[in-house]
């Protein structure tokens, strides 16, 4: 997991890193938002021209995984705060490895906040799919994306479970190292994929 490579992190003190890091995704991601709404950008990122505003590796990387967080940005009374609570996370693990796959990027919360939280990221890689269908990116690497979050999922349950694991938490974050927050793993395989998008829609011409 390497979220500091995300370009508006200001290396918060250890313990508050998570947070800070929510509260700069919700920030950017409604901020980007609200621009495509108003025309600035041309939605979805992977399908701009290279004469496009944004139109660079990096900027389609970055739009990309916003456009794939806006799910959660949208689940009921801002519950997805608690991807970055310890205390929350047994739950949204076990709720998102009991939710069933879907494939659907058009969805309905159900008013069940650990049952929303799973629909809600199921649907951001839906949409990274979508995405790379569009960018001409290589099929395979977006082959099982679902699988493969879910057994990075089931890693950090057991994490979890294991005894002393907010102990365990507390001092990787005061260490500055990134223990699997669910939050994490969700920004960290966001911006995997979104990478691989706009590296295959900068390998276009036009």
């Amino acid at each position: 997991m390497n979220w500091r490579g995300w370009p508006f992190a200001k290396a918060p003190a250890a313990p508050d890193a998570p947070h800070a890091l929510l509260a700069d995704i919700e920030k950017q991601g409604r901020q980007y938002l609200d621009e495509a709404d108003n025309g600035k950008w041309i939605y979805p990122a992977c399908s701009r021209a290279a004469s496009d505003a944004g139109a660079d590796k990096d900027s389609v990387c970055n739009h990309t995984r916003l456009e794939a967080v806006r799910y959660l940005l949208t689940v009921p009374r801002a519950e997805f705060r608690l991807l970055a609570e310890p205390d929350t996370q047994p739950a949204i693990l076990e709720g998102y490895l009991r939710q069933l796959p879907h494939d659907e990027t058009v969805i309905e919360f159900t008013g069940n906040t650990m049952s929303d939280l799973a629909i809600a990221v199921i649907a951001g890689f839906n949409w990274l799919n979508h995405c790379a269908g569009l960018a001409g990116a290589d099929r395979r690497t977006f082959s099982g994306t679902l699988s493969h979050f879910r057994k990075i999922a089931a890693s950090a349950q057991q994490w979890w479970e294991m005894d002393g694991a907010k102990e365990r938490y507390a001092q990787m974050l005061q260490a500055r190292q990134e223990p699997p927050l669910f939050l994490y793993l969700v920004w960290a395989d966001y911006g995997r994929l979104a990478n691989e998008i706009a590296a295959a829609r900068a390998g276009r011409r036009g």
